[in-house]
């Protein structure tokens, strides 16, 4: 059962700009904190972003004033809007929501950042 739908990464140079997609379900988008995590080769899995339903948002250390999380209550999608993106940012990056605890995860999209 897939819970969660993630969509647009891709290759960029660096100083690009790339958005991310995480459609839901409505009871998951209106009920559970979601957000995103990454994963590059060798390291460990770190907190991107996340939002509250309320729309408050939480960024990782890193790409703080660059990357904006959002939430569209219409279509039921969280995004993530990355800018000036540095070979740094590159890894697998996967949406979450929050329940009882612990992360439930999405497939993960692969972003890279090279010229």
């Amino acid at each position: 059962q897939v819970q969660l739908v993630e969509s647009g990464g891709g290759l960029v140079q660096p100083g690009g700009s790339l958005r991310l997609s995480c459609a839901t379900s409505a009871t998951i988008f209106k009920t559970y904190v979601m957000g995103w995590y990454r994963q590059a080769p060798g390291n460990e899995r770190e907190l991107v972003a996340s939002v509250t339903t309320g729309g408050n948002a939480n960024y990782g250390d890193s790409v703080k004033g660059r990357f904006t999380i959002s939430r569209d209550n219409a279509k039921n999608t969280v995004y993530l809007q990355m800018n000036s993106l540095k070979p740094e940012d590159t890894a697998v990056y996967y949406c979450y929501f929050r329940i009882l605890g612990r992360n439930s995860w999405g497939q993960g999209t692969q972003v890279t950042v090279s010229s």
